[in-house]
């Protein structure tokens, strides 16, 4: 089974700044592994555990400094890496983003077998790339993944998280799914791991050696455009000190609670 893990880097979000376009200025920021990145890189980590036959590619797309997270990514058990970097990348949106990812995965990665991302990128929060990815290559996607449950020669069994409930669904191969959080301790390196990262060949490729155009890509390529971006102004609220459960019931009555 070969897994394509799409991870991204983002933001510190205490130190965001802006481009004249409105965009995230990604380069010399301070950044970490979106966190739902790391359940989507915890679960084809498990599989690997429990099949053994499983080959892990990691992919980015970012500047280069994003070459230290797919290192980490390594240490921990993912089998390989590559970093989409191009100066045509920059300012992409979803669309742009899927589009780009998706002809890398067709260009160089042709026999995969399932694509694990995470549900949500915590610097924008749309939960689209996943999906664009999928639409582009035209393969079917589960999103809101919850836990992966079986895999056989060419079917992965899922739960996925509904708003009513949760349900079984098996999407035959190859296939996309978005995750969501789960409750388990990530992985940590191990030396064995820490070695082979910093010995790996990280390949770089840029719109050329995916045969994208450059208008297909970054700020060109992308329909959606932000208009504006700004930090939500600090509201300060005044706090009511309560010293007895009496005072407590006349503030709901002046509110217009009800006493129970």
């Amino acid at each position: 089974m070969k897994i394509i893990l799409c991870i991204k880097q983002v933001p510190d979000t205490s130190d965001i700044k802006w481009t004249e376009n409105n965009t995230i200025q990604r380069e010399g920021l301070e950044s970490i592994i979106n966190p739902y990145d790391v359940y989507a890189m915890e679960s084809s980590i498990a599989l690997k555990k429990k099949y053994g036959d499983v080959d892990i590619t990691a992919l980015s797309m970012g500047p280069r400094q994003a070459d230290r997270m797919l290192r980490k990514a390594i240490s921990v058990g993912v089998d390989k890496a590559v970093l989409l970097s191009d100066k045509k990348f920059a300012g992409a949106d979803t669309y742009a983003t899927g589009k780009t990812i998706a002809k890398a995965i067709s260009t160089k990665f042709p026999d995969y077998d399932l694509i694990i991302c995470g549900q949500f990128a915590v610097d924008g929060d749309t939960a689209q790339t996943g999906p664009s990815i999928a639409s582009f290559l035209d393969i079917p996607q589960v999103t809101y993944v919850k836990e992966i449950i079986k895999y056989s020669d060419n079917s992965v069994t899922v739960v996925r998280e509904l708003d009513s409930g949760a349900e079984t669904v098996k999407v035959n191969l190859p296939a996309l799914i978005c995750v969501l959080k789960d409750t388990f301790e990530p992985s940590r390196p191990l030396i064995n791991g820490v070695i082979k990262a910093a010995d790996a060949d990280i390949p770089v490729y840029g719109a050329e050696d995916i045969g994208l155009e450059p208008d297909e890509a970054g700020l060109k390529g992308s329909p959606t455009y932000v208009n504006k971006a700004y930090r939500a102004p600090q509201k300060e609220v005044e706090c009511k000190f309560l010293d007895n459960c009496g005072d407590l019931l006349q503030v709901i009555e002046k509110c217009g609670g009800e006493n129970e």
